[in-house]
């Protein structure tokens, strides 16, 4: 049965856990792409609206579960870059969990321990999908698939045409585009 408890311990995890989950694997882009010199890094969480753009970071208004990491180029381009750079959300999330998981067994955050199991659960169940190769619903391949198709073939093979990751500056005008588009259509009903 569903009890008070229960729905606290889902809103915790919906509304915390998964969104620090997110960011930290969003942010497991940025560390990697840093070490192969990407310009224009950024990292936005959500979608819709803009509600603050604090430097690299872009803050949306709807649910954070749909974030992303862009960047404009990179400086050293290689088949190493690209596999290392899809493999960072991956590892970020691994060494998280089990360094939590560490500090759990060994009575370091005895406090509050149901959280901290749930952040490793979520954590892992990233790392599932974004391990394991598939495509995706939008027809895109997820880093498990990329990271698996560099290493055999060298290259994309899955002829979409789209990159990997968007480039900052193309999502930035999409955007600006797009609530342009969004203010005439509001415009448009008021008269």
């Amino acid at each position: 049965m569903l009890g008070l408890s229960d729905l606290l311990s889902l809103i915790i995890s919906a509304f915390i856990i998964l969104p620090v989950v997110v960011f930290l694997r969003e942010s497991g882009y940025l560390l990697v792409s840093a070490i192969f010199g990407v310009e224009n890094p950024r990292i936005t969480i959500g979608s819709g609206p803009r509600i603050k753009k604090l430097g690299i970071f872009d803050i949306r208004k709807h649910y954070h579960m749909y974030s992303w990491f862009s960047f404009d180029s990179i400086k050293r381009e290689s088949k190493l870059a690209y596999i290392c750079i899809y493999a960072g959300p991956i590892l970020i999330n691994i060494v998280i969990a089990l360094t939590i998981n560490e500090m759990l067994a060994n009575g370091i955050i005895e406090g509050q321990r149901t959280f901290w199991e749930r952040f490793i659960f979520y954590a892992f169940y990233y790392v599932l999908f974004d391990i394991v190769p598939m495509i995706t619903m939008n027809g895109k391949p997820n880093n498990g698939m990329i990271i698996y198709e560099m290493i055999r073939y060298g290259k994309r093979v899955d002829f979409n045409e789209e990159p990997f990751l968007p480039s900052t500056t193309e999502v930035e005008e999409g955007y600006q585009e797009l609530m342009k588009e969004i203010k005439e259509i509001k415009k448009e009903r008021k008269q």
